[in-house]
């Protein structure tokens, strides 16, 4: 593939951009906001003293989607650093720009933006161009690795924690040294990141996550999958073959097993529910009730499977009966195409929404799919089964996979519902002027681009709209004005 078959195949998404010489020597490492867009600027227009010499040295590139520029920005300046490029000299000598200083001679190293390098047994990355990027990036790194921000860090290990601990931006080391080498571990993390080997990191996370899922020690596992599935989103890599592809998507599959694994733990399924259904309803006092089933297959959403119903039987406020109503229509439908049965049947309340799922079941003759509710505050699951719900715990890869179908259930839900109203509040409001049909209403929508404007136009306004005279922009005129 020439240079120009190249560029037209770069996608227009954040990145890095790596240009290379005849001998396959990376010769320039860029960043942008648009790949496309910035490396095709290079072989347009006029250029002349090093960019001339650039050009005439480039045989090949290649480039890395990321998930944001600021997170281009992080791996931009470790790839420089790494393989030193020559035409990567602006730099190199500038001590005003930005620095990111991961400070591993403190008892518990914090990540901070300095401007002046120092001679204390810190590591340092950059420098960096563009500081307000930098900022953005720091604030992504911060969620993902949540190392202490604090300066001083106070002693002793009474403290109960600050806000960040309890928003799950700090390991908190200040409440005691029984999580050391765990925080530790997350400088590790953190130095791999910003040295741009984070496939390096993936497949050290991998074997961290099925250690401890091999231990059954889940809370662990769930927080190295989070930790995973977190990486697996800021690289979208696409740089030198599938292999790297390969090995990220194999890690958040190894994570959602895992989910999937504690789920078929807690509720002593026979295996692991690879196609999960879940229901939820939406009403306004039993106006416009509507419900909703979303599927999800290897924890992962299916949204060509989703549905949506208008509740046809019920017309006050009873979700027992509108949940009975959308899983009987659901399964019915499904006998009679032959669709296969999900895993898992999972509804978004607690007992009695499970009871009035499952008595429509019954009556079609399903008996053997499980089922179960998930309910709030706190979140557990009823099974009907057994007596006392199954409580989950705060960091249970179980309830963040509930909660995620769940979310998306009631999501998916509210959206249809909020549809519905506006459609029959729209309708209402024009369909009964007199003279008012379907193409003049949506002609009058089409011109003035919302509701709202055609109630406060004036007649010699309504008349410019297509296919309205004068009589029709005076009945209308007149009807919101009464």
């Amino acid at each position: 593939m020439d240079i120009k078959e190249k560029i037209g195949s770069i996608p227009d998404s954040p990145g890095v951009y790596i240009f290379k010489d005849k001998e396959s020597v990376i010769i320039y490492i860029g960043k942008s906001a648009s790949l496309k867009k910035r490396v095709r600027s290079y072989f347009s227009g006029h250029c002349h003293g090093k960019k001339t010499a650039l050009l005439e040295s480039i045989s090949e590139i290649e480039y890395i989607r990321t998930s944001t520029e600021s997170t281009a920005l992080l791996l931009e300046s470790a790839l420089v650093k790494r393989y030193n490029p020559k035409f990567n000299v602006l730099l190199k000598d500038d001590k005003a720009y930005p620095r990111l200083k991961l400070s591993v001679n403190e008892k518990y190293p914090r990540l901070t933006v300095v401007r002046k390098l120092k001679s204390d047994g810190a590591v340092y990355f950059g420098p960096f161009t563009d500081a307000s990027l930098l900022s953005e990036a720091v604030k992504l790194l911060r969620r993902t690795f949540p190392l202490r921000s604090c300066r001083n860090m106070p002693s002793g290990n009474s403290r109960k924690g600050c806000l960040n601990m309890h928003i799950g931006q700090c390991l908190a080391p200040c409440t005691g040294d029984d999580r050391r080498a765990e925080y530790l571990a997350c400088v590790e993390e953190l130095r791999l990141f910003l040295e741009g080997k984070q496939q390096d990191l993936l497949d050290m996370l991998s074997r961290k996550m099925k250690e401890a899922s091999d231990n059954k020690d889940y809370e662990k596992a769930a927080a190295v999958r989070d930790r995973i599935k977190a990486l697996s989103a800021l690289f979208l890599t696409t740089y030198n073959s599938s292999e790297a592809r390969g090995k990220a998507s194999a890690a958040a599959n190894e994570a959602d097993l895992l989910e999937l694994e504690e789920l078929r733990s807690l509720l002593g399924l026979l295996r692991q529910p690879m196609t999960i259904e879940a229901f939820d309803v939406s009403n306004t006092s039993g106006k416009e009730a509507v419900g909703s089933m979303v599927c999800f297959k290897r924890a992962r959403p299916c949204k060509d499977s989703y549905l949506h119903f208008k509740i046809k039987t019920v017309d006050v406020i009873d979700d027992y009966s509108m949940m009975r109503e959308i899983v009987y229509r659901r399964y019915k439908k499904s006998l009679a195409e032959q669709i296969p049965m999900p895993d898992l049947i999972l509804i978004d309340g607690g007992r009695g929404h499970l009871s009035a799922a499952k008595a429509q079941l019954r009556s079609l003759g399903i008996m053997n799919v499980p089922v179960a509710g998930i309910a709030k505050n706190p979140d557990k699951l009823y099974i009907h089964e057994k007596k006392d719900p199954v409580l989950l715990g705060k960091y249970s890869g179980a309830l963040l996979l509930c909660q995620r179908v769940r979310d998306e259930a009631h999501r998916f839900a509210i959206t249809y519902h909020r549809h519905l109203r506006a459609k029959k509040t729209k309708r209402s409001e024009l369909d009964s002027i007199k003279g008012i049909g379907p193409k003049r209403k949506a002609e009058l929508i089409k011109y003035f681009g919302s509701l709202d404007k055609v109630k406060t136009a004036d007649i010699s306004q309504l008349k410019k709209t297509a296919f309205i005279n004068e009589k029709e922009a005076k009945a209308v005129y007149d009807h919101f004005r009464v």
